[in-house]
């Protein structure tokens, strides 16, 4: 039940930070890149509809159509944030209106537009879901075609940035092209950020009190192997273990203390699969 709460919680913030983000300083400046929410902004511009309206309603038609060709079993995790997204902007239009950008400085309010919804984004696909939209397009187009759905999709998004530079200004518009570039990296290197761990070689020459803490304190595992110095000759042992951040602090600080000529390289790694490895 707390695993299943966390998940929700996360679904839910990072949903809210997108709708926020999208709102406040994407809508409010007229920033085209980026999917529906993007032609939302053009539709907005015709005055058929409000931006947060249009992303309503074609969200909705396009979680009817993933249902109806995708089956019963369609990402619920993706219906739940599609819709949350949907009424969140809807409801900030009525809540919040506004008719102008919250400040004079487009380029600070371009860095949110893109910061705010590529960090919700990147909680969204690290944990397996998304928030709809050309998402559930993609995923229609995958099962029926083997098409390149993400050059469709990079297409697409750059036909309504061009578009947005004639029905607004060519200021806006580069502004759209930047924010459209930036995007993309700012999602993986969210994502690469939470995955992130520590990957550790600490040679020394007692692992056993190492290997203990690891696994009474860390509650991790690790893999011990033989080696010999090159210099010295004398036998000498690896301990290799990968861990969160804050078990890398501790475990550096615990060799530190207590194995004190221990020779430790910590390196990067993009994620930790399991509860621990072992050796093979």
């Amino acid at each position: 039940m707390k695993d299943k709460l966390k998940h929700f919680f996360l679904l839910t913030a990072s949903t809210l930070i997108m709708a926020v983000g999208v709102y406040f300083f994407k809508f409010a400046n007229n920033f085209t890149f980026g999917g529906i929410t993007g032609l939302a902004v053009l539709i907005a511009k015709t005055g058929i509809m409000s931006a947060g309206d249009f992303t309503f309603i074609t969200n909705m038609l396009l979680l009817v159509l993933g249902f109806i060709i995708l089956g019963s079993k369609f990402a619920a995790k993706t219906a739940y944030c599609s819709i949350l997204l949907s009424v969140a902007l809807s409801a900030l239009e009525r809540i919040f209106p506004m008719s102008h950008p919250l400040t004079d400085q487009p380029m600070l309010e371009l860095c949110f537009a893109i910061a705010l919804p590529s960090l919700g984004s990147a909680v969204l696909f690290n944990i397996g879901s998304s928030s709809g939209g050309t998402d559930i397009i993609a995923m229609i187009l995958k099962k029926y075609s083997s098409f390149d759905i993400g050059r469709a999709l990079l297409v697409t998004d750059i036909l309504i940035t061009i578009a947005g530079c004639f029905v607004f200004d060519i200021e806006t518009g580069l502004y759209s092209f930047l924010g459209l570039a930036i995007r993309s990296f700012m999602i993986d290197t969210f994502i690469e950020s939470f995955n992130l761990s520590k990957y550790f070689n600490v040679v020394c020459d007692h692992p056993e009190p190492i290997c203990d803490f690891l696994t009474h304190e860390l509650h991790r595992s690790a893999t011990v192997c033989q080696a010999q110095g090159a210099f010295s000759g004398k036998d000498k042992y690896i301990v290799f273990t990968a861990l969160n951040r804050p078990q890398a602090v501790k475990l550096r600080n615990f060799i530190k203390e207590n194995e004190p000529e221990a020779f430790i390289l910590i390196s990067n790694t993009s994620e930790i699969i399991g509860k621990g490895f072992h050796s093979v």
